[in-house]
């Protein structure tokens, strides 16, 4: 395979498979990538490029739609020749798609909270449904602005059954990624708005309230969530919680707490935005219902995503709006496009309507719940009583504190010596004293049960 430097930046709201089509076309307009050139097939570039093989197969097809690429039986795709009626200048200024050395640079042994489970993703069903709705020309166009509808009608049946969530699909909005919708709320807010947000608590969150103009007010957690006597006192009248499983300290909100929420909403009526963050894996105790389905008095904006139960290049997310704020969204979106593609989502429509989504995400449950057994086993053998796992109830990540006296730095560069990434908890910080010792960050829902077991093994001999 013939060098492929593209750098795919999985935070952006621009699909990685038009990620992918972009940096095509870009070659082979500008002759990097020759007429007759063989393209890789789409399971190598998938691997290289480490995304899924429905991403590449969907930049191929916009390529092959518009006459780059062309299909040849049993020998694969080929660059055309294409004739433009405007010449690129060649003295265009050449953008650098190299991965940076940071990124480039991968170990053995990622414990990276974003990475999930591919192996076991239904790649034969989505690639037949796939195909099924290309067939229909329809779907290649532009749909509703806030959505499909079919989608968001599967959608609020399936968080009606799963979380509780009691809302009709005209509530629902989907958009490409959790920051993206977040955008969308910042418009709907008053400019005055001061948004409570967890500390610690998701960066990205904090970075798309400010880059709208909202303030924030970082409110410290204790063992049952975000410090509600703290809220109370303080200028908010908005919430952002994680309840489900909190980022990133894992810690559960316990429905005593949720329903101290509830009351502060309708008694200083501002509102709570629930980000279902991880809602889906849950490993102890029984499920406790979302903030939303407990409100009676319509006063929680929820958040949910398909990245972590599905794949996080499709990039549906989606909010669903209390019915007194619809109006106010129907009116100053308006102009708005959707930006997760219309095919995306009919796909996934027809996923969850065949009954794929229910099986695929209880498989998931079961795989990533043997998962977590395993690395929660192997750290207590490894390292025994010389860590303490915090935060172990759901999601596909926990905390590791680590008694050895090392900052958080010396920890992540000394298992980085022995191929094991572990990651900073300090960045999402934004009152520092507010981070009291060193914890590391360890996603396992990349990582298979051997590479668990062998990465855990590594980090000993790193630490102790």
């Amino acid at each position: 395979m013939f060098e492929i430097t593209v750098h795919l930046n999985a935070t952006s709201n621009t699909p990685l498979y038009l990620q992918i089509y972009q940096y095509f076309k870009q070659e082979i307009q500008s002759g990097r990538i020759e007429e007759e050139t063989k393209l890789p097939s789409k399971r190598k570039l998938a691997r290289h490029l480490e995304v899924s093989q429905l991403t590449v197969e969907s930049a191929y097809d916009q390529l092959k739609a518009e006459g780059y690429i062309q299909s040849q039986p049993r020998k694969g795709l080929f660059v055309q020749k294409v004739e433009y009626d405007v010449i690129p200048d060649q003295n265009a200024p050449q953008f650098d798609t190299t991965e940076s050395p940071q990124i480039s640079q991968k170990m053995k042994y990622d414990f990276h909270h974003g990475k999930i489970d591919l192996d076991h993703f239904p790649h034969k069903t989505w690639r037949k449904i796939s195909i099924d709705c290309l067939n229909d020309k329809e779907h290649l166009l532009n749909g509703d602005p806030q959505g499909e509808f079919h989608l968001r009608k599967e959608i609020s049946m399936y968080l009606f059954q799963s979380r509780g969530v009691q809302c009709s699909p005209n509530q629902i909005v989907i958009g490409a990624g959790t920051q993206y919708l977040v955008g969308i709320l910042c418009m709907l807010m008053n400019k005055d708005s001061i948004v409570a947000i967890e500390d610690p608590g998701f960066h990205r969150t904090k970075h798309a309230l400010e880059t709208h103009g909202i303030s924030i007010d970082p409110i410290p957690l204790d063992e049952e969530g975000i410090d509600i006597e703290r809220l109370k006192h303080s200028s908010a009248n908005i919430a952002y919680v994680t309840p489900s499983h909190q980022f990133p300290t894992g810690i559960v909100m316990p429905i005593s707490r949720r329903l101290e929420l509830l009351k502060w909403a309708e008694k200083t009526g501002g509102y709570i935005i629930e980000d279902d963050y991880d809602g889906e894996f849950r490993y102890k105790g029984k499920p406790i219902p979302s903030l939303q389905g407990i409100d009676a008095s319509e006063n929680v904006i929820y958040f949910g995503t398909f990245s972590k139960s599905l794949i996080p290049s499709a990039r549906i997310s989606y909010m669903i709006l209390p019915e007194k704020l619809l109006n106010q969204y129907h009116q100053t979106m308006s102009i708005n496009k959707q930006t997760v593609p219309r095919l995306y989502q009919d796909i996934l429509c027809q996923f969850m309507k065949d009954g794929y989504w229910e099986r695929h995400l209880n498989k998931m449950r079961t795989v990533y719940r043997s998962k977590h057994k395993t690395l929660i086993a192997a750290i207590h053998q490894e390292l025994g009583k010389r860590v303490t796992v915090i935060g172990d109830q759901s999601g596909l990540h926990i905390l590791l504190e680590v008694h050895n006296n090392m900052s958080e730095e010396e920890l992540i560069k000394a298992a980085e010596k022995h191929n094991v990434n572990v990651y900073p908890t300090s960045i999402y910080y934004e009152k520092k004293e507010n981070h009291s010792s060193p914890l590391l960050l360890l996603g396992f829902g990349g990582l298979s049960e051997t590479e668990i077991k062998k990465g855990i093994i590594q980090l000993k001999k790193a630490l102790f």
